[in-house]
This record gives C-alpha cells, structure tokens and sequence, in this order.
C-alpha cells in the first residue's frame, strides 16, 4: 500500500502543476476498503470537491496504470468513511475547514478560525484585542463588558467570537450565548406569541453566563426589546456575568435608542477598531496564507496590502482570487497575476465618490441633487436620499459622520436610513433588484455620463 501511494504521488507530481500539486494533492491519503475498493482521502469536503472535480480522472488512471488493471475509485472526507477496518496511509485526523463551526450554548455557531490565536494585531486594534482577552479570561478589574464599535469586515465578529471559543475551551461548563440583537429581538417576539415570555426571560437572565450580542445599532425603535434587553442586562451584570456588544458606531451615535439602555452600553468598556495599516495588512495577508497553505512570493504580498485598502474581507478575498486562480490555470503566482486579480476586484471601486453616487440616483429617481440634500422629507425623496446615503456607506470608505455632512443630515438619520435599506432589502424584491442596479452600475465602469 505504501509503495502504490508513492509511485502514485510521484506519478501525480509530474502531471500536475506544482502550486496545484502542494494545494491539492499533497493533503491527500489513499487506502483500501474491505471490498478492495481504492479510497482517497480528503482532509474537508472542499478539498473533496475540487479534487474529484479536478483531477479524479487523472489520479484514477495513474493508480489503474500503476496497478495494471481497471480500479475503482472513491474520494471520501477524513473521519467520515464508511469502511470499518479500513488501513490509511499517508494522511491522518480531519482538517477543519475555517467555515465549519463550534456550537454555543445559544445563537449562532462559532467560525473555527475565529479564536485569538488567529486575529492579527496591529496599532489598529491592539486595544480592542487586549479589551477582548481581558473580558474573556475575566482577569482582575476587568469591566464586565465591553462595545466594540467599527466599519464592517474589520475584526468586531472575530473578536467576539473568540471570546466564546476561549471561554468554551477554558470552562466548558459555563453558558455562552452568541446572536445579534435581531436575533435576540426575533426570540422575544416569538416567546411572546407563543406566550412563553416568562421562559425567555429566564433563559437569559438565569442561564446565561456569557452574552456574545453583535449589531446594537440594529436595536434602534425596536421598543419592547430594548426594555426587556436592558432588564436582562441589569440582572447579568449584578450576577457577574460577562458581555461582549459590538456595532457600527458608538452608543451615543445609535438612532431611537432609550436612555437606560444608551446609558448600560456607555458603562461598557467602549473601544473602536480602525482599518489596518499597511503593516497591518501585510501581516493579515502573510497570516491568511500560512493558514491556507499558500506559498505567495514577498513581491506579490505587498503589492496586495498596498491595492486592497478596504477591509479585511477583500485582503482575504484577493489572496484567495489569486491562489485559485494559479491553482486552476496551472500558471505560478507572480505580480503580474497578481494585478489581475486585483484589477477585476477594484474596476470601478476607485472612481465611487459620494458625488458619483449622488448623480447616479438622481437619474434614476428623477430628482435634483438640490432636492436630494435639502431638509424636505417629500416621500418622493426619501427614499432617493436613503438608498443614497446606504450606497455611501456601502461603496465608499467615508466615515458616517462625513456621509451625514454631504446629505446635511444628522450621525443618527444617516444610520436610520442604513437600516431603513438593509430592512427593506430582505422583504421587498422590488428593493433588492434596485439596489443590486445600483451596485451593478458602480461595481463596472461608470458610463461616461457619469463622470
């Protein structure tokens, strides 16, 4: 069995590209079934795919050549094979994949790549971060919460999921909880109509000895939960329980938030995260790689931490585009490939200004930009204005405060139209398809009338 998995590797190795062969093949094992079937296995069942889809027929017809008969061949993920007694060779325990997940006690799962471990600190957040392992190791005078605020795709879920992770691994027995405040929102109206308030209640306010609660922002107008939300609160924090908030913006900045709810969160230990510098983002980048098994030359990382300014999520996504990319066309990974990619992720981005925006729905409503900044709230211009400020927010790197400046609206209704949008994308299809236009418009080459 040894030999035959060797002389197959060597023969794979000579026939498929060598990024692809480190990605794709050298993470496999082979072995036999009881009923003599040959098996390959794969560490995830994303491996599993690509490499069925990619390369079955050739790995099926090296081993038939090396054996000199016709084989039958079956790709399976570790740790989920069928044969019992089963002899594997050259691969060991199940890979976890970053998308597949730790449960809670309650809510949500927890991203397995998102503990501590692999959340890279820079002078952005190194605050944040330290606030976040203090909470979640509940070191001495830690406060007993903490509000994360910051833009999207910046590390507030990374973080708060982290918490949970280190909690869970250091005291299995105590409760996490994890959810956004819909979520908590969405429970209460539920145990409400099933007239099971009282079992709500005491499900957080007794069995709850760490609440994980993401989007505050979300809270806003929403007034039964806030008062239910803030008698919880009460009844965690003089228990000693612990509590992680995170939003877009600071607890004073939220819209249609009551006084004793504002004033539990501004008790919190308040931190923001800022966007990462570009050691910041080298670091991220060189870290995604390691993790993925990526072998990216230096040249090509700094070139992606000096284009990809946004957020996390689009270093990580151009990392990928590039690594899929040398892996699928078989050709090796080198700057030119690398501005490639890039340049199919950012056509367009670069040229989104809050002006371009603001010409670009005034076409589509009809309406002047006068009329788009001016204090009327005409039903025909409010939604203009709030699909605009969302676009804003959306497309453009500009702080809420400044978006507010540019429509002449206030920090909150500029939030209030955010969510006026992201609430009616999931109900209204006529919505969704507008703001899908919009996105198309942006995200390709503006047409000349726009410049």
């Amino acid at each position: 069995m040894e030999k035959i998995w060797k002389d197959l590797r060597a023969a794979l190795k000579k026939r498929v590209a060598a990024h692809s062969y480190r990605m794709w093949i050298e993470p496999l094992g082979l072995e036999r079934s009881e009923t003599g079937e040959w098996v390959i296995i794969c560490p995830n069942a994303f491996s599993r795919k690509r490499v069925q889809e990619h390369f079955g027929e050739t790995i099926r017809g090296e081993l038939a050549r090396i054996r000199g008969e016709e084989v039958k061949v079956d790709f399976q993920v570790a740790g989920r094979r069928s044969p019992r007694g089963a002899e594997m060779e050259g691969g060991g325990a199940q890979l976890p994949l970053p998308s597949e997940a730790v449960r809670p006690h309650n809510g949500r799962f927890l991203r397995r790549d998102f503990t501590f471990e692999h959340f890279v600190v820079g002078a952005n957040n190194d605050f944040a971060y330290s606030a976040s392992l203090s909470l979640a190791s509940r070191k001495s005078g830690t406060q007993p919460a903490v509000f994360l605020y910051s833009g999207t795709g910046l590390g507030k879920s990374h973080l708060s999921q982290a918490i949970g992770h280190h909690v869970l691994n250091h005291s299995p027995r105590e409760r996490v909880y994890y959810m956004t405040a819909e979520d908590f929102s969405n429970e209460m109206v539920q145990a409400f109509r099933r007239d099971a308030l009282d079992q709500f209640k005491a499900k957080y306010r007794s069995r709850c000895d760490v609440l994980l609660l993401e989007d505050v922002h979300g809270l806003g107008g929403k007034e039964r939960t806030q008062v239910e939300l803030a008698a919880t609160l009460d009844s965690l924090l003089e228990s000693g329980k612990r509590i992680l908030f995170s939003s877009i913006c600071r607890p004073s900045e939220i819209p249609r938030l009551h006084e004793s709810l504002r004033s539990r969160f501004s008790c919190s230990l308040i931190t923001a995260i800022d966007p990462p510098n570009h050691r910041t983002r080298l670091r991220i980048l060189q870290h995604k790689a390691r993790l993925h098994g990526y072998e990216i030359p230096a040249e090509v990382f700094d070139y992606l931490a000096s284009e990809l300014v946004g957020d996390i999520r689009q270093l990580e996504s151009g990392l990928n585009g590039v690594a899929a990319r040398s892996s699928l066309l078989g050709i090796p990974i080198d700057l030119r490939l690398a501005e490639n990619v890039v340049r199919q992720m950012i056509s367009g981005r670069r040229r989104i200004t809050l002006e371009l925006i603001k010409k670009l729905v005034c076409e589509h409503y009809r309406v002047s930009e006068e009329e788009l900044v001016s204090p009327s709230r005409r039903q025909q211009l409010v939604r203009p204005r709030q699909m605009a400020i969302f676009l804003a927010r959306r497309f453009t790197d500009t702080p809420l405060q400044a978006i507010g400046r540019s429509f002449n609206r206030y920090h909150a209704t500029v939030i209030h139209s955010i969510q006026a949008i992201e609430k009616g994308i999931k109900t209204d299809p006529a919505l969704r398809q507008q703001v899908e236009f919009f996105q198309g418009r942006l995200e390709s080459p503006p047409p000349a009338t726009l410049h």
